[in-house]
């Protein structure tokens, strides 16, 4: 959640203002993130978090027979890894990225891999697609704690999806949100509340008034176990399950603030299972 140019805050931020931000964000660090993650995330890879769960194991999505012919729905795509590795296994699957440059990266992906995914730019809170377009709505790290509000996603995400349907996403993990986001032991010392729901807010620190909606340049939202229980309940979400992956005996890579220091002590990724109708 750093950005060198800028500086944190804790503060809300209208849903418009954090959508301009973060796709500027994102735009900007397309191709750093890449270079540093794209072989973890491979090139037709479904990796549901830093941990490493990968979907062919954990089989959140469906069975490995289940999966041709059935058309799935990627929400904050990137560079659209997953939604190549359905490809690969007989799905149909369309990648949705608020991002340009991430886009770029996946036809980029697409022609040098052979697998082809249909892309569009578009927000998760406006999904550009007919009633009932999907079997399954999923996101790995994408759009559910980048928007404000998230509301309009689940009601998105019900409206694009068969009957019946399956919605699945990762975040961070909200307890994390008590920590640094430190991949040392400074880590581990609970600094903030786990209660308090205010999004992270990078802005620019050279702007004159750091308050301003001009002066945002990244978001982030936190929001609780509960709050995310009963946002999926009153869309007519069923909770099936919530995976929190372990850290990988042997796994020394760092992501950000995931570390083995800190994965073999506090989770840090929730995926969400939802059912509907």
């Amino acid at each position: 959640m750093e950005v060198e140019s800028s500086e944190p805050a804790r503060r809300h931020v209208d849903d418009a203002v954090v959508r301009a931000a973060n796709r500027a964000d994102w735009d900007e660090h397309a191709d750093d993130y890449q270079a540093e993650h794209g072989s973890f995330l491979g090139d037709a890879g479904f990796v549901w978090g830093p941990e490493g769960l990968r979907e062919e194991d954990a089989r959140l999505l469906g069975t490995a027979g289940s999966l041709p012919g059935r058309r799935f729905l990627e929400l904050g795509a990137g560079a659209a890894q997953c939604s190549r590795w359905l490809v690969r296994q007989g799905a149909w699957a369309v990648a949705l990225e608020l991002s340009g440059r991430q886009l770029q990266h996946a036809r980029r992906i697409d022609d040098d891999s052979g697998t082809t995914v249909p892309a569009v730019q578009a927000t998760a809170t406006a999904l550009p697609f007919a009633d009932g377009t999907f079997d399954a709505v999923f996101a790995s790290y994408g759009a559910f704690q980048f928007v404000a509000d998230a509301a309009a996603v689940l009601t998105e995400s019900a409206r694009v999806l068969r009957r019946p349907g399956r919605l699945v996403f990762s975040v961070t993990h909200p307890v994390r949100w008590c920590f640094p986001d430190d991949p040392g032991p400074e880590g581990l010392v609970a600094s903030s509340s786990y209660w308090d729901t205010r999004p992270y807010v990078e802005v620019d620190p050279d702007a004159d008034d750091p308050t301003a909606d001009a002066a945002v340049r990244y978001v982030e939202h936190h929001r609780t176990l509960g709050d995310w229980v009963r946002l999926l309940h009153a869309h007519g979400f069923r909770l099936t399950d919530l995976v929190e992956p372990t850290w990988p005996a042997g796994a020394e890579h760092v992501w950000a603030g995931w570390s083995p220091t800190r994965g073999r002590i506090l989770p840090g990724t929730a995926v969400f299972v939802a059912d509907l109708g």
